[in-house]
């Protein structure tokens, strides 16, 4: 069952909906003992990351979505800030993150080019990515397929 963590930021609704959809057991988690059920755990955010930051803090979640993702190496999936929280910090703010990717979050400072290609910030709509190495999460996509983005941040991962 996959857990949405119901830490009061998210459109939460909206991510059971899809998979509600596609016939994938999903729930709001919104106390530490439904975590019990969970196989995989999204973390999903909207607004500010110290705002979400403190949120999480305050939800008495953090200790136990800690547990799951550090101990029990449970796989968890960020959503927008909830992809910043992960990091061990973000440019968007002043609090630490969660610290479970070794990396930091980073604002484009201005429109970038990649590949000759530019991008404008924010970054919004369809693009394909480059897949850099072999990751479980990206298994049975095809190197042309497109995702969808609507992002001013970049995730900049240190190697371990």
């Amino acid at each position: 069952m996959i857990g949405v963590a119901n830490y009061g930021l998210g459109n939460i609704q909206a991510i059971l909906n899809i998979y509600n959809t596609l016939n994938i057991p999903a729930r709001s988690i919104s106390n530490k003992q439904e975590f019990d059920e969970a196989s995989r755990i999204i973390l999903p955010g909207v607004g500010a990351f110290d705002w979400a930051m403190k949120k999480l803090n305050s939800s008495g979640l953090r200790d136990r979505l800690d547990e799951m993702v550090i101990q029990k190496k449970i796989p968890v999936l960020g959503i927008c800030v909830g992809m910043q929280m992960m990091a061990i910090s973000s440019e968007e703010g002043k609090m630490d993150g969660l610290g479970w990717v070794n990396g930091h979050v980073k604002h484009f400072k201005h429109n970038i080019e990649i590949d000759n290609h530019k991008i404008d910030v924010p970054h919004m709509g369809w693009n394909n990515i480059k897949i850099m190495n072999n990751s479980p999460l990206l298994k049975g996509f095809d190197k042309r397929s497109y995702f969808y983005f609507l992002h001013s941040y970049t995730f900049y991962c240190k190697e371990s």
